[in-house]
């Protein structure tokens, strides 16, 4: 145990304080194994920062993706929209076009038969 006036440290050998020599080179020791211990905690610290942006940038890529599939289903709703109006235009085209055919036909026709009779 240690003496009346000192706490007991399990880490301090017994016989008081630490003196030169062997006890001096496990000091070394320990602050090597303490500057690597703190090391790795910037490294953890780093690591943890970086994930924290990573899923700031993930929750913007979200919304951005969001957006586009919003502005994608407008796209297609007014896509569908301009291909129907399409579709009417072209099929009155095609009726006026097939109503002028017959006029034209009719007009040539009749005064050929009417005057063949």
């Amino acid at each position: 145990m240690a003496t009346g006036q000192e706490p007991y440290d399990p880490y301090i050998p017994s016989g008081g304080a630490p003196q030169g020599g062997a006890a001096g080179g496990n000091n070394n020791r320990t602050q090597a194994l303490q500057a690597q211990i703190d090391d790795t905690v910037g490294v953890m610290r780093d690591n943890i920062n970086k994930v924290s942006q990573r899923g700031e940038r993930l929750d913007h890529l979200q919304n951005k993706t969001d957006d586009l599939a919003a502005s994608a289903q407008g796209f297609r709703r007014g896509a569908n929209r301009v291909r129907k109006q399409m579709w009417w235009k072209d099929m009155k085209m095609r009726i006026w076009l097939g109503i002028g055919i017959s006029v034209l036909i009719i007009i040539i026709v009749v005064p050929a038969v009417v005057a063949t009779r």
